[in-house]
């Protein structure tokens, strides 16, 4: 599956001091979106309009959806931030 990044995304990454690492994650996404995997910690998140998932990769979360075939990675936050 393609991974599109959402451009606030990508200014987290940069910003963040774990940008190899985050990218080594995101690409290991696109092989199984829907399930955790070794060093892979994916959760469906309830209470969305739609199926929302959520990527965690130490202090950092991803929330991202799937939709004709692509993940698209929609919002990025330190653990301390919480969800919306």
């Amino acid at each position: 599956m393609e991974i599109m990044i959402h451009p606030r995304v990508k200014k987290f990454i940069s910003e963040s001091g774990e940008k190899e690492r985050i990218i080594k994650h995101l690409k290991k996404l696109s092989d199984d979106p829907y399930h955790s995997k070794s060093k892979v910690d994916i959760k469906k998140l309830k209470g969305r309009k739609h199926d929302m998932y959520r990527l965690k990769i130490g202090d950092c979360r991803f929330e991202y959806f799937i939709d004709d075939g692509k993940i698209w990675i929609d919002n990025a936050f330190k653990r301390e931030q919480g969800y919306r």
